[in-house]
């Protein structure tokens, strides 16, 4: 069993990175691996789409993927400063089990990783 780290930095602008990210997020996990996702950049974006609104091309839905992973526990660390420079506050991480977190919690989550996947 892995240790993953995927790091997810793009928005829904980039559908396909974005739900092709979370749908390895959701395949590691159903493998038995041990996962972490941070969000940063345009990728906090994630935690408000709905389900139907952001949907990739042979790789799902990101809200479904979502919901996989935060049924399955999987700790989401969303940077605190991409968000707010986009506006989010508290509310975004309402029904994630996800925190903000700084670049130091990115660099620390890298270094315990066996795989770090960016997208």
């Amino acid at each position: 069993m892995s240790n993953f780290l995927i790091h997810i930095h793009s928005g829904p602008d980039l559908k396909n990175k974005l739900t092709l990210g979370l749908l390895v997020a959701a395949t590691a996990i159903q493998k038995g691996h041990n996962v972490e996702v941070f969000f940063a950049a345009d990728g906090v974006h994630a935690l408000n789409s709905r389900e139907g609104e952001v949907v990739g091309e042979g790789t799902g839905d990101a809200s479904l993927h979502l919901k996989t992973l935060n049924d399955a526990n999987v700790k989401m660390f969303v940077s605190g400063m991409s968000a707010k420079a986009r506006g989010y506050t508290e509310n975004l991480l309402v029904g994630f089990n996800a925190s903000f977190a700084m670049p130091d919690k990115l660099v620390e989550c890298s270094l315990k990783a066996n795989v770090v996947l960016c997208y």
